[in-house]
This record gives structure tokens, sequence and C-alpha cells, in this order.
């Protein structure tokens, strides 16, 4: 097994992906991983990893919705069978949330998947060129 392999198997894609749930380099942890609100940096700029060979694409917006859809609903549900709110509260205040809060959390899960990416060496990443 090559070095590059060993490498890529010792790499803990849960501490890779909490690193990047927090926006840091999956590698050290230190170095910031976006250079503006969802632009992956070139590369990290405490260890110089390369961070760049990503391929997440339409992913991360899928689960932000996903997430923030499910929640919304629970308490449009929860709000409707114990209180009765009035259709236009709903208006008001969850479509401003719908926008908001998927938009909050595009950075730490997009951060997250390239944090997986990184620890299982995928799109280049750890092998020095780009499959």
């Amino acid at each position: 097994m090559s070095s590059k392999a060993k490498a890529i198997s010792n790499r803990s894609a849960g501490q890779a992906m909490w690193r990047g749930t927090l926006c840091k380099c999956p590698h050290c942890g230190q170095g910031k991983m976006f250079r503006a609100y969802l632009k992956v940096a070139e590369h990290c700029d405490a260890c110089g990893e390369q961070l760049n060979l990503h391929r997440a694409d339409d992913f991360p917006p899928y689960i932000a919705i996903t997430i923030v859809g499910h929640l919304l609903v629970a308490v449009m549900l929860h709000l409707d069978m114990v209180y009765h709110i009035n259709p236009l509260t709903y208006m008001y205040t969850m479509i401003p949330l719908a926008v908001i809060l998927p938009l909050a959390i595009l950075p730490s899960i997009k951060g997250a998947i390239v944090g997986l990416q990184w620890a299982n060496g995928m799109y280049g990443f750890g092998t020095g060129q780009v499959d």
C-alpha cells in the first residue's frame, strides 16, 4: 500500500466533517475553508492543504432545504393543532424563515460535505490530481 493510500485511510471522516461544519480546514482544523460566503479557498492558510478539489455541487442546498422544510412543517403542524394560528401569521413568519434558515446553515453543510470528500480522498484529495 502506498504512503498516499495509507494517509487517506487514516483520515477520520467524522472529525473532517466536524471541522468542515465549523468552516475550518478538514486537515488541520485551524485555517478557514471559505474565502467568501460559499467560495472554498484554494489552500488552507494554516497548513497549505489544497481545498478547491471538492465537487459539492447541489448537495448542500438540497440538504439545507430538506432540514429546514421538515422543521418548518413540524412547527406549523404543531402550532395549528395547539393554537389554531391565523394563516396570515404563517405567511409573515414562515416564508422569511424558509429563506433565511437555509442560507444561514448552507456554509456549515457545504463545509461538512467538503470535509467528507477530503476524508475519503474523493475527487483528487490526497492524490495530487483530479479524477
